[in-house]
């Protein structure tokens, strides 16, 4: 036997994950409370220094809160699953659903009646003093008419903290927080007061040193909590447990680990501490087992057995690190993401095979805990063990969506070509979904946008209009008007320029913004080369930094241009304007058809905006009563604007009535000639180029600017689930795609349109200019589980990952489920609440995520051999 199976995970292990799965997330008012009182108490100092005095009341006044069963604590919430806000970022959205943040459709949070009175008050201090308020300002009206248009948002670090950072736990370990203090004042030391920056500089370090000596303070009071606990504590194994925590946190993270437990509960205060900062998503573990493993191999006085509950309790840890987002965000987030990335495998700086027994630890601990976070990657070379590899898709076939697989051969390439050494580049993590990294070198700004390219294309379609007729993009010609090829491009690559010019206006506000308002001494710290800078990594501390705004969209593009290429100028079996003219009607469907099938609301108000913002915010799916879909509309407007409305219901939908019988029957002729054109997915050199050519167009003009830290944009292609959510952006396309369906995921084909197997479908993919896509690209496959059952299954699963990855393809993830159970999971959420999926570049649990993205998981392409 190939497969060695996985063990059971502890009872430990089992009540704390249950209490995961059992929690009902809460909005909790204390570090809104501790930072405005901050705030209030700091008016006129240097705005690091603020922040400073802000960690340093945050750290001392957290409450401090220890849960049955753990073995390694520090909470970022009182009750599990639960988050506080950061209203120095944003507030106003929050106010807006206080009433509605619990029964929204994707990631509802609980906001008591006390919590919101709190926190009413706490806002009334930051207007006009936010990030994302300053941000605003300096953005052109054009700029924010892209954004509201839908063509890109910014929203990750315009209304929140900054996170995609892995900074060095390593370090910590090694010589404690107070080796990191002793770092500071040695530079405060060399500091040259002639300098023009010495100033600057002497209050970053003041800052850091304010911000360590709270952050030790924090793991101080843990210990005293322990110890207290211990003291009533009637249970001798509970109370032996309680006392080690004690003395562990007394310890560390003052100090440098000496045991793999010691070093457990460091890794965790690190990551806690980073989160409480800023609660920026995508704070990621990075290569938890090369800085763990010496901590491990030197403790001859701890079991195995002992050493994998200690990573299960981390892994189990995890998943209690929750953020809340507007309620438009939470949709492209769907599934309480929040991106801890945690790797194990690859290559050491000098090239040679880096995996060590915590790297199988680790693939355990994802079996054991089964949750949505961490999520878990392995990076793959040339010389990877094929035990390893094979590891790795047993753990995949188990069917939570991990581990996500990286292949060192295109990457370490990938970001030697932006400039990071070898040694840096084999040294890389991923952060987030699927960004590579070096680890605690890095300010990346992954996810820094999302970015329509399919829309750009719906408005090239139209002459640089938007489906409501402004005139969004610069005046080209229109599809109608397009003559050659040339011409189809030329208005592509016209609109593709001004929209990427827009979007860096829009990051680079919001880099400005943080860079003045919201500096993070502590997490600068541990980043490479902020203490030798003396400087924070908003100011470009950071050896590296980049910008990374990711599209999608690309190949649905890619399909409906070669289906343009081959029908009007090929085969010339259909017009352009006869193309054009079924778009325009959508196939003679009703509008939304293939996104929703069941009975539209028709609203009248004393203006007209209200409604229609409301129907767009509000899902509703076929089996929802009528009742219940009026009742929904009119609370959102009731609620965000108090019209006056009157409403009549259509119980059935219909199909286009601007147009005959006839033209609705030639609408859908053409629509069916078009959705059977060879498309993306399925190894077809001259449809894959198509695919290419259209990512390229982005890539390549992206990579053309700047940041205000002094470093590279670089473009990603991968979605998190905003393919779902701004596909209803993007009118009908000449590949068949009805206005608002859903677009293919990062580059995966289209839903259901890759149809011959897996390994065509891989070789696409890899067709794309993967290297040049260094933010990252994200690849779903999804297999029937009797396709990679037995040992069979198992090598051919295998040989499909190395296929791709010799073929220069980045990055594959896995969904191994079947349709039947997802629609049974559907249907009977009750009898699936531990059911894990993979979403984009995360899992995600089955039943908080809203039906839309649900369907689209379903639609994607149930692969076999």
């Amino acid at each position: 036997m190939i497969a060695k199976g996985f063990t059971e995970p502890t009872a430990r292990i089992k009540a704390l994950k249950a209490e995961v799965v059992n929690a009902v997330p809460e909005v909790e008012p204390y570090r809104a409370v501790l930072i405005t009182e901050s705030y209030k108490e700091t008016e006129g100092m240097p705005a690091v220094m603020r922040r400073a005095k802000a960690n340093e009341k945050i750290f001392n006044n957290l409450p401090v809160v220890i849960r049955d069963n753990e073995l390694i604590v520090g909470a970022l919430s009182v009750k599990p699953r639960s988050t506080n806000l950061c209203p120095e970022f944003s507030f106003d959205w929050v106010e807006k659903e206080f009433k509605t943040m619990a029964t929204r459709m994707c990631d509802p949070f609980v906001i008591t009646e006390e919590t919101a009175d709190i926190l009413h008050e706490v806002f009334k201090y930051w207007k006009g003093k936010t990030t994302s308020e300053l941000a605003t300002s300096y953005m052109s009206q054009d700029c924010l008419d892209c954004q509201a248009g839908g063509v890109f948002t910014v929203g990750n670090y315009y209304f929140g903290g900054i996170g995609h950072v892995c900074v060095d736990y390593g370090k910590v370990l090694k010589i404690g927080f107070k080796g990191v203090i002793a770092e500071v004042v040695e530079a405060m030391n060399k500091l040259d007061a002639n300098d023009p920056e010495y100033l600057q500089k002497r209050a970053f370090y003041e800052a850091v040193i304010i911000s360590y000596n709270a952050a030790i303070n924090f793991a101080k009071r843990y210990s005293k909590k322990a110890a207290e606990m211990a003291a009533t504590c009637t249970d001798p194994v509970r109370k032996a447990e309680l006392l080690q925590i004690s003395k562990n946190c007394d310890r560390v993270p003052e100090n440098g680990a000496t045991n793999f437990y010691e070093a457990c509960q460091s890794f965790w205060f690190v990551q806690a501490l980073v989160q409480i900062e800023a609660n920026g998503h995508s704070i990621s573990p990075g290569r938890f087992d090369q800085y763990m493993w010496p901590y491990l191999e030197a403790d001859k006085n701890i079991s195995k057995e002992f050493a994998q509950e200690l990573i299960d309790c981390l892994f189990v840890l995890l998943n209690h690190v929750n953020k809340t987002r507007d309620d438009v965000s939470d949709q492209a987030f769907a599934g309480y993401a929040v991106f801890q990335n945690f790797g194990v495998g690859g290559q050491t700086e000098d090239g040679l095979d880096a995996t060590n027994p915590i790297s199988y630890m680790c693939m355990d601990a994802a079996a054991h805990v089964k949750l949505p976070a961490p999520s878990f990657s392995v990076r793959i070379h040339n010389q990877t063990p094929d035990e390893f590899l094979l590891r790795a898709c047993e753990l995949a076939r188990l069917g939570t969506g991990v581990p996500a697989m990286y292949n060192d051969e295109a990457i370490i390439p990938a970001l030697c070509n932006r400039g990071l050494t070898l040694a840096d580049a084999r040294n890389y993590c991923i952060i987030g979904c699927v960004e590579p990294q070096c680890p605690h070198k890095t300010d990346g700004w992954h996810d820094a946008a999302f970015f329509n390219v399919a829309k750009v294309f719906d408005i090239a379609i139209h002459g640089g209009k938007n489906r409501d007729g402004k005139q969004l993009g610069p005046v080209t010609k229109p599809m109608p008007e397009w003559k050659s090829m040339d011409d189809l491009y030329e208005a592509y690559e016209t609109q593709i320029q001004y929209f990427v010019s827009k979007l860096v206006e829009a990051d680079n506000a919001v880099d400005i913004a943080h860079r003045e308002r919201a500096p993070l001494p502590f997490m600068s710290a541990l980043v490479d080369d902020c203490i030798g800078r003396g400087k924070t990594v908003m100011e470009g501390g950071a050896i590296y930094n980049f910008t990374g705004p990711q599209a999608f969209g690309n190949v649905d593009t890619g399909d409906a241009i070669y289906c343009i290429k081959k029908h009007v100028f090929e085969d010339k079996d259909l017009t352009m304007q006869q193309i054009y003219d079924a778009m325009e009607h959508n196939f003679g469907a009703e509008l939304g058809a293939g996104c929703y099938d069941g009975p539209f609301v028709k609203l009248s108000t004393d203006s007209a905006e209200p409604a229609a913002a409301a129907m767009e915010s509000v899902s509703v799916s076929s089996e929802d009563s009528m009742e219940s879909i009026i009742n929904a509309v009119v609370q959102k407007i009731l609620a965000e604007k108090g019209s006056n409305l009157s409403m009549s219901v259509d119980t059935k939908s219909e199909a286009c009535t601007s147009c005959s019988d006839a033209q609705r029957a030639e609408y859908d002729r053409i629509r069916h000639i078009l959705d059977a054109t060879p498309c993306f997915g399925n190894d077809i050199d001259e449809v894959d180029m198509c695919a290419r050519k259209a990512t390229q167009v982005y890539s390549h003009e992206v990579e053309k600017y700047k940041n205000p830290r002094g470093g590279q944009y670089q473009a990603g292609c991968y979605p998190v689930s905003a393919n779902v959510l701004f596909g209803k952006d993007v009118q009908a396309l000449p590949d068949g795609r009805y206005s608002n369906a859903p677009l293919a995921d990062g580059v995966s084909p289209r839903q259901g349109h890759d149809v011959k197997g897996p390994t065509a479908a891989g070789n696409s993919v890899a067709k794309l200019d993967q290297l040049n896509i260094s933010n990252g690209t994200l690849y779903n496959q999804k297999f029937l589980p009797s396709a990679v059952a037995g040992d069979q299954g198992l090598l051919n699963f295998a040989a499909v990952v190395r296929n791709y990855f010799d073929k220069k393809g980045m990055h594959v993830q896995f969904n191994v489920i079947d349709r039947e159970t997802l629609l049974d999971a559907q249907a009977h959420p009750e009898n699936y609440k531990d059911l894990v999926v993979r979403v984009a570049g995360y899992s995600a649990h089955w039943t908080v995520l809203a039906k839309e993205v649900q369907d689209d998981i379903i639609a994607r392409t149930e692969q076999h051999f």
